[in-house]
């Protein structure tokens, strides 16, 4: 393996900030997000070579980062896991800068985690991380068509929990055929 010019380490050192808060919005822990952090710059250190400098390394990086976690969540699939529920860790990274809304910080946490991880993570890239839609869609290598859809649904149900609403459904809806009956009038026609 070559060695990364000292440019490119320069480069790479500036996006860490913003690559560590993404890792950590994505996965919700503080040492699973530094260590998906350590794997995408490892890989990309490994790649260097493959960077295309017109493109932002922001961008590249969070690429590299989320195919590290979407090949994270295929290989623990397989496993069944019971969750915990309990806000710990989550509120112990809040509790040494307590504000004014910290309810909301909490239930906004909270709406977050239960959002699927395709709707959180282009929600994410574009509020958090001010991505454009053509970014988002590159880093996560979907149509922007898509990451519109995403997003929409995600704000939308987001807004719905923190209103108080009934739970909305996050996911993509799903297609029923039409019932029988007078109301029923359309066909859906593939």
């Amino acid at each position: 393996m070559d060695d990364a010019p000292d440019a490119f380490r320069q480069l790479l050192l500036g996006a860490i900030p913003r690559l560590r808060r993404y890792a950590r919005s994505l996965v919700f822990d503080a040492s699973g997000a530094d260590d998906l952090v350590q794997t995408a710059l490892e890989r990309a250190l490994a790649h260097w070579h493959q960077f295309d400098q017109q493109r932002d390394i922001l961008v590249w990086t969070i690429s590299i980062a989320h195919n590290a976690y979407m090949d994270d969540r295929r290989r623990h699939a397989r496993m069944t896991l019971v969750e915990s529920h309990e806000d710990g860790p989550v509120l112990e990274e809040l509790h040494g800068a307590p504000g004014p809304d910290i309810g909301l910080r909490l239930d906004l946490i909270a709406a977050l985690q239960r959002l699927p991880p395709e709707q959180r993570e282009p929600l994410l890239l574009v509020t958090l991380e001010q991505f454009s839609y053509a970014e988002c869609a590159e880093t996560l290598q979907i149509p922007i068509g898509t990451v519109m859809s995403r997003i929409s649904r995600g704000r939308a149900a987001l807004r719905g929990w923190l209103d108080g609403a009934p739970a909305v459904s996050a996911a993509p809806a799903a297609t029923t055929a039409p019932t029988a009956g007078p109301q029923s009038t359309l066909r859906r026609v593939v």
